[in-house]
């Protein structure tokens, strides 16, 4: 598997993913028959993200993005979860945030997402005690975590 950074040409593939992987992951906090994918919103994102001179790695089954001193996302297709790729992809996207002279690293990650928290937490990720009201409803409520590089 061969990393490359995501281009503006890349936005609707990650927004696909992350769509993906959304539904999969935390349909339990947004379920998909009350509300929907913002497709067209999240596709838009990711174009200016990267317009702008955003970082992003992607693959065809996923991607990481940052922005100082934020790990933005780390999205994986269901078919790929299990396989190394989202360890692969955060280890490029903490490299590059070193790179930066970031040195404490934060993150925001859904209260109600387990799967992503252990994932984060695993990888020496803590709670810092923030939280903030997600601004899509149901208004879920993110964790704000941090890592010292």
């Amino acid at each position: 598997m061969t990393l490359r950074r995501a281009t503006t040409a890349d936005a609707a593939l990650l927004a696909a993913i992350q769509e993906e992987a959304s539904r999969a992951g935390v349909a339990h906090v947004y379920p998909p028959e009350r509300f929907p994918f913002p497709t067209a919103a999240v596709q838009e994102r990711w174009r200016l993200f990267t317009a702008e001179g955003g970082f992003a790695v992607v693959t065809d089954e996923g991607f990481a993005a940052v922005a100082d001193p934020f790990l933005e996302a780390i999205y994986v297709r269901p078919s790929s979860w299990g396989s190394g790729l989202a360890v692969t992809l955060h280890d490029a996207a903490v490299a590059e945030l070193r790179a930066r002279g970031v040195a404490r690293a934060r993150l925001w990650v859904l209260e109600e997402n387990g799967r992503a928290r252990r994932f984060y937490e695993r990888l020496g990720w803590r709670a810092d005690g923030t939280s903030r009201v997600v601004e899509f409803p149901p208004n879920p409520i993110d964790l704000g975590y941090a890592l010292v590089l």
